[in-house]
């Protein structure tokens, strides 16, 4: 081995690198699950926790590894949190199915560890989306800074489904290699996941006593159309531009709309309840 070359180089991360578990949760993820661990298979150890799929999904992860755990789905907080729970090196990756590590992320992540101190408990890194057949590095969802590497037991799962986050107890540095994100196959996939995830969203708003406001269901969706088109340069993208704006403010108004949905749901149920008589008032026989 040539001192000062490449393959030194990576022989010398390698030998001081801490292990790092890949943590990936699906269900019903044949199209993207392959990719996800191809992208994770320098990981010291893979952990799937899969929600019984009944595709491909298992077939697929059994190739990569036999940390393969299937348990019921009992939210998307939870699950995260009990797959967390079975990682055993000291360092942890969080991934979801259709996300990929790309090389360079890669290769960062594995400078990083070799030289991490002891203040940094983990490391957030920006995530790059792939839809309409482009790479979206304007229009509202890049960087988007996601904290996925942390370490073990210096993390938990906080906030709402669907879309619960990793607080981490200590410093988080930010990488500058992009974890790439497939959000969407296409149009129908995009606008079928704006309706689940908003029903699971507006459930939890609902669910931790969030009232409903007008201002909320007015200016929120506004808010979120002007940054994505607007202040985030979506208008440069064209067309896709216009619908990715268009649709994210729709998330936002579509949330709001089902949290007063079930306020109005919970009110119609209260004023139908049979009302006892009231027992100061004495009742009377023809």
């Amino acid at each position: 081995m040539i001192p000062g070359s490449r393959a030194a180089e990576e022989f010398s991360l390698n030998s001081w690198k801490p292990g790092v578990s890949a943590v990936v949760v699906c269900f019903n993820e044949e199209d993207n699950i392959g990719s996800c661990l191809e992208s994770v298979k320098w990981c010291d150890e893979i952990i799937v926790v899969d929600s019984f799929s009944t595709d491909r999904t298992l077939e697929i992860c059994s190739r990569y590894t036999n940390r393969i755990t299937q348990r019921l789905w009992k939210g998307y907080r939870d699950q995260l949190s009990f797959a967390i729970s079975l990682a055993k090196e000291k360092w942890i990756l969080v991934l979801d199915a259709d996300e990929r590590v790309s090389s360079e992320l890669r290769n960062e992540i594995d400078r990083a560890l070799a030289s991490v101190g002891a203040e940094v408990a983990g490391f957030a890194m920006p995530r790059l989306v792939h839809y309409f057949g482009k790479w979206w590095w304007r229009g509202g969802w890049y960087p988007d800074y996601k904290t996925r590497l942390f370490r073990r037991g210096r993390a938990s799962c906080v906030g709402l489904d669907p879309h619960p986050k990793l607080q981490v107890h200590g410093s988080v540095r930010r990488l500058r290699s992009p974890l790439y994100h497939f959000s969407y196959r296409n149009v129908a996939d995009h606008i079928n996941r704006v309706n689940s995830l908003t029903t699971i969203s507006s459930a939890e708003m609902a669910r931790h006593k969030r009232k409903w406001h007008w201002t909320d269901a007015i200016f929120r969706p506004v808010a979120r159309f002007l940054r994505f088109y607007i202040f985030k340069k979506g208008f440069l993208e064209g067309f896709p531009g216009l619908f990715v704006a268009i649709t994210a403010a729709y998330y936002v108004f579509l949330k709001y709309a089902k949290l007063r949905e079930l306020e109005l749901k919970r009110e119609d149920e209260t004023t139908r309840r049979p009302r006892a008589p009231d027992s100061s008032c004495p009742l009377t026989t023809p």
